[in-house]
């Protein structure tokens, strides 16, 4: 298979990065780049944190209801030890691990593993979240998608909360959360403090 053809059928290790606010699709591309590597048939595995249970005990599901097999893990160490062999990994809701994914990472790329991982990058308050912004610095490709601002249909900046709460870990889906711009994000801050 021609590699300038394909893009799949041969890439040394690498680190790539898919983040972004809730609803931005990240899943999704996530999906779609291990769906062309099982395609171009390469060894993949993908895997998850054993506490996101929202679609699927087991499979990676996006907001829109695409999925993909993959193994709940409690912690990054598991997908070291689970990635044997294995030439694509692929991890979701990277923001929920703790950061020994950095480390995880770096060393599967370091052994020829394209490692493709998708997460949040902020939190509810606009906070950097887990390891994303380590695994945007040491990465080869940063893929940065947006949403679009539910009130104003500008380009979202931040995963909006709705229902009260100050616990920064909260599995949620639109009922919990909305995308928002910037301005929208302020004014809704603004509004909620005005409310307390």
């Amino acid at each position: 298979m021609d590699n300038n053809m394909s893009g799949e059928a041969h890439r040394p290790g690498r680190i790539e990065v898919v983040c972004g606010s809730m609803f931005s699709g990240k899943t999704e591309e996530l999906i779609r780049r291990l769906k062309r590597a099982e395609f171009a048939r390469q060894k993949v595995e993908i895997f998850k944190p054993a506490m996101d249970t929202r679609y699927s005990e087991v499979d990676v599901v996006s907001h829109d209801r695409h999925s993909i097999q993959s193994t709940p893990v409690e912690t990054s160490s598991s997908i070291l030890l689970l990635s044997s062999d294995i030439e694509v990994v692929g991890i979701d809701e990277a923001q929920f691990f703790d950061q020994g994914l950095v480390g995880v990472c770096n060393e599967l790329a370091n052994r020829g593993v394209r490692v493709i991982v998708a997460g949040l990058d902020m939190d509810f308050r606009g906070v950097p979240f887990g390891p994303i912004p380590a695994l945007c610095a040491i990465a080869d490709e940063v893929t940065k998608v947006h949403a679009i601002c539910v009130r104003c249909g500008s380009v979202a900046y931040v995963s909006h909360r709705l229902v009260p709460g100050d616990k920064r870990v909260m599995l949620g889906e639109q009922g919990e959360y909305e995308p928002l711009c910037r301005e929208c994000y302020r004014k809704a801050v603004e509004e909620e403090s005005s409310r307390a």
